[in-house]
C-alpha cells in the first residue's frame, strides 16, 4: 500500500541557479498538497503544479497519473499540451522577428498571407496579436464543418478554411473578440519571414537559448514525445484518453514542462532572450480603434487578483487544462499543467497563490452569485409545415462544406456528417441547436414564404454570422 500511495506523487527539490526561494518551502508543499488531494490518486489523471519565487522553483511536484494504462506518475518533467498557453510564446517569435527587422507588427497581414481575401479595411499584425482583428475562428469554423479534435487535420486545412470567409466579425481594430484565427496565422507570418519552419523558428530563438529542452511546437501529430502525459476525459465511471491530431501551430500545439516553464518565467524577470524590449512589447496591451486600452496584451492577459496585478494564459484543449499565471510584483508565478478534461486549472492557479502568496493578497473575493437562468425563448413541438419545409441540403462557400436539415419522426435535426443535433423551436420562426456549437438557426425566406437558405448565429467567438444557401 505504501508503495502504491507514493506512485500517486512525484515531487523534486530542483537545483536551480538564480536567486533562492523565499522560506516557507514545506509549509508551502503542505498547502499545496492540501489544495490537490482529490487529484492524488493512483486511478486518475491530474496535474503538474509549480511555484516560482524569485526566478526559482521553490515548488515542483506532480500529482496523479500522466498514463493511467502503464501507471506512470506525473512529476515536474511530464510533458503537457498547454493549449492557448502556447500563444505566448508565438507572440514571442513574432516579436523576435521585428527587433531583427523582418516584419513590422503594423504591417499589412496581407504582405505575408496574399491569400487572404481583401478586406475592406486593413489587418495588421497587431490586430492578430490583440484579437481585434475581426477574423472568425477557424477552429469553430472546422468544427462547424463536421472535424473533431481526434480527426487528423493539416495546417494547410486551416488556411483553406481562413482564405474562404468573405467577411469579418467585426472591421479590425473596433472590437476584441479572442480568435484563434490570428495566431495561428501569426505562425504562417513568422515562417514565410523567417525562411524555416515555424517550430523551428521557436526552438533556435527562445527554446534552446533558455535550456527547455523538453519544450516543442507539435506540428506532427505522428512525433513520438518522451514523457508525455496522456490527454484523459471522463468516460461512465472511469477515464478513456482524449488526445487530438490536429497538426496546427501557433494558436496552441506547444508541448512542454513545469521546469521548463519555470524557465520561460525566469526570463521575463531577468530577460537573457529578447532583453527588456521582448518582456515590454509582450506585456503591451492593446488598443481599440475608439483609443480604449483592453486587458489582452501580446498572448497575454492582465487581470487584477486580490489587490495584485497578474500577467498570464489558460489554455483548454482535448484533455487538456493549463495555466501560467505571474504576480510580477512579487517575482512570483504558479504553474499548473493538467491532462483530465475536468480539471479546472486556473481555479487551482489562484487557490495556490493565495497560500504562495499568502500576507501579501488583498481580501479573498465574494463567492460569486449563481447567475439566474437567461429566460428561455417559446418552445414546442416542431410544426408541420416545418417538418416539410425545412429539410434539404445548404451550401456555404465559405464552410467548405454542406450541411443538412432532416426530419427525423416529429423532430428537426441539424446533421453534420453523421452527427445529429436536435433543433428547438424557439418561436419567431427561429431554433436552437447545441451541437458541435451554441447556435441560433433562422430560416431565409422569399416572398413567398419559401425556405431558400439558413442563417447561422454562434454563441461563441468564432463568427457572429454565417448564411447558407439551400442547394438545388
Amino acid at each position: 500500500m505504501l508503495l502504491r500511495a507514493l506512485s500517486t506523487l512525484a515531487v523534486v527539490a530542483v537545483p536551480w541557479s538564480g536567486a533562492a526561494a523565499r522560506g516557507g518551502g514545506d509549509a508551502l508543499e503542505a498547502q499545496v498538497d492540501t489544495i490537490m488531494a482529490g487529484w492524488a490518486k493512483p486511478d486518475s489523471p491530474g496535474c503538474a503544479v509549480g511555484v516560482v519565487r524569485d526566478g526559482a522553483l521553490a515548488l515542483a511536484k506532480g500529482y496523479g497519473q500522466a498514463d493511467l494504462e502503464r501507471g506512470v506518475p506525473i512529476g515536474p518533467a511530464s510533458v503537457f499540451d498547454i493549449a492557448s498557453t502556447s500563444k505566448q510564446f508565438t507572440a514571442a517569435v513574432i516579436a523576435l522577428l521585428a527587433q531583427e527587422g523582418k516584419l513590422s507588427l503594423d504591417d499589412d497581414v496581407w504582405r505575408f498571407v496574399p491569400e487572404l481575401p481583401r478586406y475592406q479595411a486593413t489587418i495588421t499584425i497587431r490586430h492578430l496579436l490583440n484579437h481585434t482583428s475581426g477574423l472568425r475562428d477557424y477552429t469553430d469554423l472546422m468544427a462547424l464543418a463536421g472535424w473533431q479534435m481526434e480527426d487528423f487535420t493539416t495546417a494547410g486545412q486551416a488556411l483553406a478554411t481562413i482564405v474562404r470567409q468573405k467577411e469579418l466579425n467585426f472591421p479590425p481594430g473596433a472590437q476584441y473578440l479572442y480568435s484563434n484565427s490570428g495566431f495561428f496565422l501569426l505562425s504562417v507570418i513568422a515562417s514565410r519571414a523567417g525562411g524555416k519552419p515555424f517550430p523551428d523558428l521557436a526552438r533556435e530563438r527562445i527554446f534552446e537559448p533558455l535550456g527547455m529542452s523538453s519544450t516543442h511546437f507539435h506540428a506532427d501529430h505522428g512525433l513520438l514525445v518522451k514523457n508525455r502525459a496522456v490527454g484523459y476525459a471522463p468516460r461512465g465511471d472511469g477515464w478513456a484518453i482524449s488526445m487530438s491530431d490536429w497538426e496546427q501551430t501557433g494558436d496552441g500545439s506547444v508541448l512542454t514542462t513545469v521546469e521548463d516553464l519555470a524557465r520561460w518565467v525566469r526570463n521575463f524577470d531577468d530577460p537573457k532572450v529578447g532583453g527588456t524590449a521582448l518582456v515590454e512589447e509582450l506585456q503591451r496591451k492593446g488598443r481599440l480603434t475608439t483609443g480604449e486600452e483592453i486587458d489582452y496584451a501580446e498572448g497575454l492577459r492582465h487581470v487584477a487578483y486580490r489587490g495584485l496585478a497578474t500577467v498570464g494564459h489558460s489554455g483548454s484543449w482535448a484533455g487538456y487544462r493549463s495555466s501560467l499565471l505571474r504576480f510580477p510584483s512579487e517575482k512570483t508565478a504558479v504553474i499548473v499543467l493538467c491532462n483530465a478534461e475536468t480539471a479546472e486549472a486556473g481555479t487551482i492557479a489562484r487557490k495556490v497563490a493565495d497560500v504562495a502568496l499568502d500576507g501579501r493578497l488583498g481580501p479573498a473575493p465574494a463567492p460569486s452569485p449563481t447567475p439566474a437562468p437567461s429566460p428561455a425563448g417559446k418552445t414546442g413541438r416542431v410544426g408541420a409545415a416545418d417538418l416539410a419545409s425545412l429539410p434539404g441540403r445548404y451550401r456555404s462557400g465559405e464552410l467548405g462544406t454542406d450541411l443538412e436539415v432532416a426530419a427525423v419522426e416529429d423532430r428537426l435535426v441539424l446533421r453534420i456528417r453523421d452527427r445529429d443535433s436536435t433543433l428547438t423551436p424557439t418561436g419567431n420562426d427561429a431554433f436552437t441547436a447545441e451541437d458541435p456549437l451554441p447556435l441560433t438557426v433562422v430560416p431565409i425566406r422569399d416572398a413567398g414564404k419559401t425556405v431558400t437558405g439558413l442563417t447561422l448565429t454562434c454563441g461563441c467567438d468564432g463568427f457572429r454570422t454565417l448564411r447558407l444557401v439551400r442547394a438545388p
